[in-house]
């Protein structure tokens, strides 16, 4: 009686299934960090996001009287659907990056609306205005003749201070409005009050709908990953030329196939020491020179700011959702300085040059100690 010598198909499924079991493991890695990574509406100021930090009953409200309120995330939809009568709200500005992409949105026909705009954000979309010191969030009273902000009355504004020759200034300076270029620019320094969470206090509905409403249609520009700097137009495989692609695939079928003949069962684990030991002062280094290179004081200073008040709220006895008010009460509780003079260093406005930077390094460095100490 003849036995049969080739392989069976159980003989080879024991052989092929545990790399099988690999690769579909693998796709399944794949496709969930790709799902899980693809933006989602949440986000700040995002027109679709019903959380308490979206803008999604604005965009609700405007609709109802008629206003046609066009989403987009980068400059492209943008362009396609921005003209001379459109508003053009701008959010988010800290994922804007580059003076190339500025320049692009700054080429966009219609009024704008820029909602916190960064340093370099502020200077290419609103020329001529000028930053000033930071302010807590707090209901003010409009204080102008600016019509959208008399009708709404008090509202909660907030954050940087503007000013600019020839423009009308509300709520102590955290409303901007002028006309330059026959167009007209508003510059917040909060967008709080167009929140979802916000909306229904005070007079915050009345002063977003006047700001946003007066226009048939509205492009909200609210970006979820950064744009500009590092992007291009062309995909991999443009830049690949045809026959190295070929060349490619065929190294990565031989990679697979050898890697399936040679497996096995790896053994004990080897330690080894590592050639090199970086030290955390050389990586916070080099962070500072990019910092430098880039120009980005704005960035430099806030993500001083931001280290410190990590550090001294918990020395304070406060919670992570302190406000600014109550962080810089306890400072001058605990140090015994100005409570203005504290503000203005935990708050204030970007540095203006690299001594000022330096500056506001060494008074958050002042401040910990005195907290740390006392």
């Amino acid at each position: 009686m003849s036995t049969p010598v080739s392989p069976r198909v159980r003989d080879r499924w024991r052989t092929w299934r545990a790399p099988l079991a690999v690769l579909a493991l693998m796709l399944l890695l794949a496709t969930v960090i790709v799902l899980l990574g693809r933006p989602r509406p949440g986000g700040y100021l995002d027109a679709e996001a019903t959380t308490p930090q979206g803008a999604h009953a604005l965009v609700a409200l405007l609709g109802n009287e008629g206003v046609v309120v066009e989403q987009v995330r980068t400059v492209d939809e943008a362009r396609a659907v921005a003209d001379p009568g459109t508003l053009l709200v701008v959010a988010r500005t800290e994922y804007l990056s580059g003076a190339d992409l500025l320049a692009q949105i700054a080429a966009l026909p219609g009024d704008r609306l820029l909602v916190e705009p960064l340093t370099e954000a502020l200077e290419a979309l609103a020329p001529g205005v000028t930053a000033g010191d930071y302010q807590s969030s707090t209901v003010r009273v409009p204080g102008c003749g600016l019509r959208a902000a008399t009708l709404a009355g008090s509202a909660l504004t907030g954050g940087e201070g503007y000013q600019a020759t020839g423009a009308t200034t509300c709520y102590e300076g955290t409303l901007l409005r002028h006309q330059r270029d026959g167009r007209t620019v508003t510059v917040l320094g909060s967008g709080e009050f167009l929140s979802n969470a916000r909306l229904a206090e005070d007079g915050n509905a009345a002063l977003a709908m006047n700001l946003t409403g007066a226009h048939p249609r509205v492009v909200w520009f609210v970006p979820v990953s950064v744009q500009g700097t590092g992007e291009g137009t062309a995909t991999l495989g443009e830049l690949i030329p045809g026959r190295v692609s070929w060349a490619v695939l065929a190294l990565v079928l031989a990679v697979v196939l050898v890697a399936l003949w040679q497996g096995r069962r790896l053994g004990p684990v080897v330690t080894e020491r590592l050639p090199v030991v970086v030290r955390a002062a050389e990586t916070a280094e080099g962070r500072g020179r990019l910092y430098r290179a880039r120009r980005a004081r704005d960035r430099a200073g806030h993500a001083l700011r931001a280290a410190a008040l990590n550090r001294l709220v918990p020395r304070l006895g406060l919670t992570a959702t302190a406000t600014p008010d109550a962080i810089v009460s306890a400072v001058a509780a605990r140090i015994g300085q100005d409570a203005g003079q504290i503000r203005a260093i935990l708050y204030g406005s970007a540095p203006a040059d690299d001594a000022r930077l330096v500056a506001l390094a060494r008074n958050l460095d002042i401040i910990e100690r005195q907290v740390r100490d006392s």
